[in-house]
């Protein structure tokens, strides 16, 4: 019989359920349970199962890997970090509202990490997630435009629940990828979130663009419903040098 089940549930595809049926069987014998409560074990087996290989195929494809996380970051280097505030935000609220969040600070301040540490938490609760630097978003569009593929990059880009751009303001916004730019943040206004990572204030964003009509537009839309949130204090990588070399 045992057999019979097993090849039905491969045939079904259901593998959660085939895994763990033989311990299921022993266990509502042990315990005289219900066919009711034995066929609800195996169908949470089953949905355990799925949920778990969505989130891993959410986090690959985000290339996001397990290293940079809350559970991961060095809260004590860092006062100007609001541990409260972050772990509101990794709840994903923000996403369902269709906010956004600006980390502002020096380099190696922690800003990478906390912007991917909530998209991994993101990943986590069954949100979709692209993450990028600028400087591959920018090459990913131009290579994608020149194999025809432009319009299969920026659906995905569209309708990804959380867009991570990141080292905005290393370089200035040519013309035409600050086009580009502006169609991707106004095609997420109010629906879609978006987190942005700069080393530079505000103030000095204006400037990376070539037209200033087009960079009103981009920012515009981007403050509009965004969480500022800004670190101070020194690199967390000289840090570590300083702690090596006293070492």
């Amino acid at each position: 019989m045992n057999d019979d089940l097993q090849r039905q549930l491969r045939i079904l595809k259901l593998p959660g359920m085939r895994e763990h049926l033989e311990g299921r069987i022993m266990e509502a014998e042990a315990n005289n349970l219900s066919y009711g409560e034995f066929f609800s074990m195996l169908l949470t087996d089953e949905l355990d199962l799925r949920t778990s290989r969505r989130i891993e195929r959410l986090l690959h494809q985000a290339h996001l890997g397990s290293e940079m996380t809350l559970n991961t970051f060095d809260w004590s280097f860092n006062a100007s970090v609001n541990a409260k505030q972050i772990r509101g935000l990794a709840t994903c609220r923000f996403i369902e509202r269709g906010e956004g969040i600006f980390f502002i600070g020096p380099t190696g301040t922690g800003k990478t990490h906390l912007a991917k540490a909530i998209a991994h938490a993101a990943c986590r609760m069954m949100f979709s997630v692209a993450v990028y630097t600028v400087a591959g978003l920018f090459a990913d569009l131009a290579l994608a435009d020149l194999q025809n593929k432009l319009h299969v990059l920026m659906k995905r880009l569209l309708s990804a629940d959380l867009l991570v751009i990141d080292d905005l303001g290393l370089k200035t916004i040519d013309q035409l990828s600050s086009e580009r730019l502006y169609a991707i943040v106004d095609g997420r206004f109010r629906t879609k979130s978006i987190i942005l990572t700069s080393n530079r204030a505000m103030t000095d964003w204006p400037g990376l663009f070539p037209d200033p009509v087009v960079a009103n537009a981009i920012l515009d839309r981007l403050a509009h419903t965004s969480h500022q949130i800004v670190l101070k204090g020194q690199s967390y990588r000289k840090k570590l040098q300083v702690k090596r070399d006293d070492a």
